[in-house]
């Protein structure tokens, strides 16, 4: 049974989710550890067949910590088979919901300098009721210039869960 690594960088807990959606379906066939990247300094690396990456965006960047995670196991992640998944907002639109013309996508791909062997691009969520006061106003101007929900009273769910399946089944050995 290969053994799987999933490592999850999440601000609100929703790439936390596609992580365990993604968890569930690799379950079937192989042994999977699901962790934070604050976490994952205590797996051995080495140990694992695969190695998968989610990581979100916040006002245009991933977490410091997801690049540092890399540099710091290039060697080892390009050894492996791997997968890398981004999640964020701008996914929602159609013409930026793939790897190739995801604008985080491409950027991430430049500055990580890894190549893994699997890509994808997942819209997020945007949860206004449980955002800070300043994240809320923030983002909701953020969605008001690229024409997106504004509405804080409302959760909105953009992230199409049958995609993250079928992202999770090409995982399979």
């Amino acid at each position: 049974m290969p053994n799987t690594l999933i490592v999850y960088s999440s601000v609100d807990g929703h790439t936390k989710r596609i992580c365990d959606k993604i968890e569930m379906t690799i379950s079937q066939s192989d042994k999977v550890d699901n962790v934070s990247i604050d976490d994952v300094h205590n797996k051995n690396l080495a140990t694992y067949d695969k190695i998968i990456i989610g990581a979100s965006i916040r006002y245009g960047n991933y977490r410091p910590s997801l690049f540092q995670f890399i540099s710091d196991n290039k060697k080892i992640l390009e050894s492996k088979k791997s997968a890398f998944f981004s999640v964020n907002i701008v996914a929602r639109k159609p013409e930026k919901d793939s790897p190739a013309t995801n604008p985080y996508m491409k950027k991430f791909l430049i500055k990580s300098s890894w190549e893994p062997n699997y890509l994808e691009v997942f819209a997020g969520r945007l949860d206004f009721p449980n955002y800070k006061f300043t994240d809320k106003y923030i983002i909701k101007f953020i969605m008001w210039i690229t024409k997106g929900p504004t509405d804080t009273t409302k959760t909105y769910e953009f992230t199409d869960w049958d995609n993250v399946d079928a992202f999770a089944k090409k995982l399979i050995s």
